[in-house]
């Protein structure tokens, strides 16, 4: 074969590389940012393109590899004032030779460092404002601004996009919200074998006939179990009532001594039981008559509302931040006033006693709602279509 034709043949001199995305974060241990970049790195791969990923390691350092992705370890996170100077160089080098188009940043720190390289190397800089991020000085404010100053800036909620707006001036136009997700493999009642909640049941030793309340969620004060424990302490007539608190006190002593104080004050010693960690949540959920979020600061999204939701589970929150997004009062759950005990107790009251078929079309239209709004699927789609919408500009 003519080796003139033969090259002709497989050479692809103008085909346009394929895109390079970079999502930066301080690591990569738990929670819910990290579960977010490790989807859309999937994502970023499912489409052909390159996902990198810039952090100081962690436990699902090994997910990023297992969605096709490349983690490179850099110190990213690191308060150190020099450090985050020295980050800049080093995430220039990587956007050279990597030949990045696209740097997301998904925290702050990061996102300093983030901006300047962007800026030097003339890349599309785009950010995720995870948090309702506390802003009680100028110093603070002008911290949380370079989670604004994104070509795009993507919000988790409408809450977040709000605040985005007002407290730091951010146009509009290149704000996108992209709600976070539920795994729906995961939280699906069809899911979870009767097995599992029975295991799980007598770990916790939960008598039969006992009806659950469930209040999920670290041990820390803003997510009000003090709000809970007031009102269970309205609602003693039921003879079977539990109270289960799930999540990790993370060293806050004081505040579990005060918990405790609280419960004895109410006479509940027999009611609330703390569980710690729970390794199984779709189990766990299936064991509540009724889910709680009480929280007494707005949630910037709220996902344990939508982990009960997607299980089918009756929920009453806090009526603030995202809460308001997720629930359709008296349709797919119950929203109370932000901490009042009186008013969280009658709908607790309510809950409880709601008939079988109330329940179940309460349960369907909470999954229906997730499954249309709230999936992982939804969040690669939509964040794709930011990384495309924004290398058109």
């Amino acid at each position: 074969m003519n080796s003139t034709f033969k090259n002709l043949s497989t050479e692809k001199p103008h085909e346009k590389p394929r895109p390079v995305v970079m999502q930066i974060l301080p690591s990569l241990v738990t929670g819910g940012v990290e579960r977010g970049t490790i989807d859309v790195t999937q994502a970023i791969t499912d489409a052909g393109w390159k996902a990198i990923v810039v952090s100081n390691g962690g436990p699902m350092t090994h997910e990023i590899t297992r969605a096709g992705g490349l983690h490179i370890d850099l110190p990213i996170g690191a308060k150190n004032p020099l450090t985050a100077y020295l980050n800049v160089n080093r995430l220039v080098k990587l956007i050279r030779e990597h030949q990045v188009d696209i740097l997301h940043a998904r925290s702050r720190l990061p996102a300093w460092s983030g901006l300047v390289a962007a800026g030097r190397t003339q890349i599309k800089f785009i950010t995720t404002f995870h948090g309702n991020y506390s802003a009680r000085n100028s110093i603070k404010r002008y911290y949380n601004s370079v989670m604004a100053r994104g070509d795009r800036v993507i919000a988790i909620s409408e809450f977040i996009r709000k605040q985005i707006c007002e407290k730091y001036g951010a146009d509009t136009d290149n704000i996108r919200v992209i709600h976070r997700s539920a795994d729906i493999d995961l939280f699906d009642p069809a899911a979870v074998s009767p097995e599992r909640v029975i295991q799980l049941a007598e770990a916790w030793r939960i008598p039969d006939d006992a009806k659950i309340v469930m209040l999920p969620g670290r041990l820390t004060r803003w997510k009000g179990h003090l709000v809970l424990l007031e009102a269970l302490g309205r609602l003693q007539e039921y003879e079977n009532l539990r109270c289960i608190i799930v999540g990790g006190h993370q060293g806050k002593r004081r505040y579990v001594r005060e918990l405790h104080k609280t419960i004895n004050r109410f006479g509940l010693e027999q009611i609330v039981q703390f569980t710690g960690n729970c390794r199984d949540m779709p189990a766990a959920f299936m064991l509540a008559d009724v889910v709680v979020s009480a929280s007494t600061e707005a949630e910037a999204f709220g996902r344990i509302i939508v982990e009960a939701q997607a299980m089918g589970r009756p929920i009453i929150a806090a009526d603030h931040g995202a809460a308001r997004e997720i629930i359709t009062h008296g349709e797919t759950g119950w929203l109370v006033t932000p901490n009042n005990a009186n008013e969280l107790a009658d709908v607790l009251h309510d809950a409880l006693l709601i008939d079988s078929q109330a329940r179940n079309l309460i349960a369907k239209r909470a999954i229906e709602n997730v499954r249309q709004n709230f999936t992982k699927d939804l969040l690669r789609q939509r964040t794709m279509a930011v990384y495309q919408e924004v290398l058109m500009d």
